[in-house]
C-alpha cells in the first residue's frame, strides 16, 4: 500500500510531549513498508484526542545480524536518539521502547520529508558529478561506477545539517548511513533515521558524509562533544538511560570515541578495516 503523508501531530512540538504521545497513546497498525530488511509497521498513535503518525519496529520482527550479536535493534535505535537530543541538534526524530502488538519496540515519529530540496543537482544533499572535482558548495565522497565503463564522483552537500550529523554518527558509530536515511523536513530541519546498527564496541563506521575527514571539527562540535562528554559520565543521566539499552563495553566505546575526537580536534578517517561506505550506498 503506498505509504501516507508524513504529518507531525497537531499542536504537538515538544520533543517530550511527542516521547509521551508516542510511549502512552493507543498504537494502531495501518501498514507495512514492504521493501525494509526487517519488520517496520506504519502505525497511528493516539492520546486524548492527538493523533500522529509514526513508525513501530517490533523486536520480533528483527533479523539476527552476525556482527551485532549483542542486544537489538530497536533499543540501539532509541539510544541513538537519546544521544542526539543530548546533543541539542536533535537530528533523530523521536524515538521511543515500548510494548506494541507484536511486543517491544522501538516507535519513531513519522517526519514529514521534503524529499531532495530542489530538482538540480546543486538543491540536493548528495549527487553524482562528472569529474575529479566536487565545485563550490560541495564535498567529495567517492568515485562510483555509473555504468558502460563509465565513472562519477559521488559528492555531499558541504551543508551544516549534514556536518552536525557526520559527527553524530562517529560518536554513536553508525555502520548504515545511507542516502535513503537522510530526510530533509518542510521546515528546513534534517533528520537521519534507521540507527539499528549503532554503538558497536569495534570500529564499524560505514557512512555517505566522509567529505569533512580530517578536517577540523567547528567550534560547534567541540563545545557539544564537551558537554556530551560530561553527559556520558557515570552516574549522569543520560549514562544511566544509555546503560539500560546498551552493553557496558559499548558504553564505554562512546566515552572513548568523544573523548577520541575531543583529543584531535577533527572529524574521522575511515579505519580501513571495514568498507568506509554502506552498499547499497542510497
Amino acid at each position: 500500500m503506498p505509504a501516507p503523508e508524513r504529518l507531525p501531530a497537531p499542536g504537538v512540538t515538544d520533543p517530550g510531549d511527542i516521547e509521551e504521545l508516542l510511549t502512552e497513546g493507543e498504537l494502531t497498525v495501518v501498514g507495512r513498508i514492504r521493501e525494509a530488511s526487517n519488520a517496520v509497521l506504519l502505525c497511528t498513535v493516539t492520546r486524548g484526542g492527538t493523533s500522529t503518525e509514526c513508525v513501530y519496529k517490533p523486536v520480533k520482527g528483527e533479523r539476527p545480524l552476525w556482527d551485532f550479536p549483542d542486544g537489538n535493534l530497536a533499543r540501539r535505535e532509541v539510544a541513538a536518539y537519546l544521544v542526539s537530543r543530548a546533543t541539542g541538534w536533535d537530528l533523530v526524530p523521536a524515538t521511543v521502547l515500548r510494548d506494541g502488538p507484536y511486543g517491544e519496540g522501538m516507535v519513531q515519529q513519522w517526519i514529514a520529508s521534503a524529499g531532495p530540496e530542489g530538482d538540480s543537482p546543486e538543491g540536493a544533499l548528495l549527487a553524482l558529478v562528472e569529474g575529479e572535482e566536487a565545485g563550490d558548495g560541495w564535498k567529495p565522497v567517492a568515485l562510483a561506477e555509473v555504468g558502460e565503463g563509465r565513472t562519477a564522483l559521488l559528492v555531499h552537500a558541504d551543508d551544516p545539517r549534514l556536518r552536525r550529523l557526520s559527527v553524530l554518527d562517529a560518536v554513536i558509530n553508525n555502520g548504515d548511513r545511507k542516502g535513503g536515511h537522510l530526510l530533509p523536513a518542510p521546515d528546513g530541519r534534517l533528520y537521519g533515521i534507521d540507527h539499528g546498527v549503532t554503538f558497536h564496541s569495534e570500529d564499524k563506521l560505514r557512512t555517505l558524509l566522509w567529505g569533512w575527514a580530517g578536517e577540523p571539527l567547528t567550534d560547534e562540535a567541540r563545545d557539544t562533544l564537551t558537554r556530551l562528554a560530561a553527559d556520558l559520565a557515570e552516574g549522569a543521566p543520560l549514562a544511566t538511560r544509555l546503560a539500560e539499552l546498551i552493553t557496558t563495553a559499548e558504553l564505554a566505546a562512546v566515552r572513548d570515541r568523544v573523548a577520541h575526537l575531543l583529543s584531535t580536534g577533527t572529524h574521522p578517517h575511515p579505519s580501513g578495516q571495514w568498507p568506509a561506505i554502506p552498499w547499497p550506498p542510497v
